[in-house]
């Protein structure tokens, strides 16, 4: 499965740990990331992560148009919801091309949890058959 990887400044550091935890379940999927987040989670994890640009630069939108062309599988968006950033309409335009798309989106460490469990589950082997 495709799983990208989002994280604001401030949720950098629980991503990386996050996926620290979780780096049984992601290795066996391709990883993509907005750059700095895919940088800081490759360094502590070694997972392999594609990276895009850094988010203000382009890089949400460059995951945003592998959601449009319906190939990710889920998303994972580690967000800080008091912080408005410069890039929130980029940002916004994803979460909008999620549910669109019925791309499985978690904005919290809970949700990106469950997301994760039920990969590795299979939960959300339809996912393969819905490309």
């Amino acid at each position: 499965m495709n799983i990208g990887l989002i994280a604001h400044d401030s949720k950098k550091a629980l991503m990386q740990n996050f996926c620290i935890a979780y780096r049984g379940i992601l290795s066996k999927h391709n990883l993509y990331a907005t750059g700095t987040t895919g940088r800081l989670v490759e360094e502590v994890t070694n997972l392999n992560i594609h990276k895009y640009l850094a988010g203000p630069m382009g890089g949400s939108q460059q995951l945003g148009a592998q959601i449009a062309q319906n190939d990710m599988d889920a998303l994972i968006f580690l967000r800080d919801p008091m912080a408005p950033k410069a890039n929130e309409p980029d940002l916004n335009d994803v979460i909008r091309l999620c549910d669109t798309y019925n791309i499985p989106l978690a904005t919290n460490l809970a949700t990106a949890e469950l997301i994760v469990l039920a990969i590795d589950r299979g939960d959300l082997d339809w996912r393969e058959m819905y490309r």
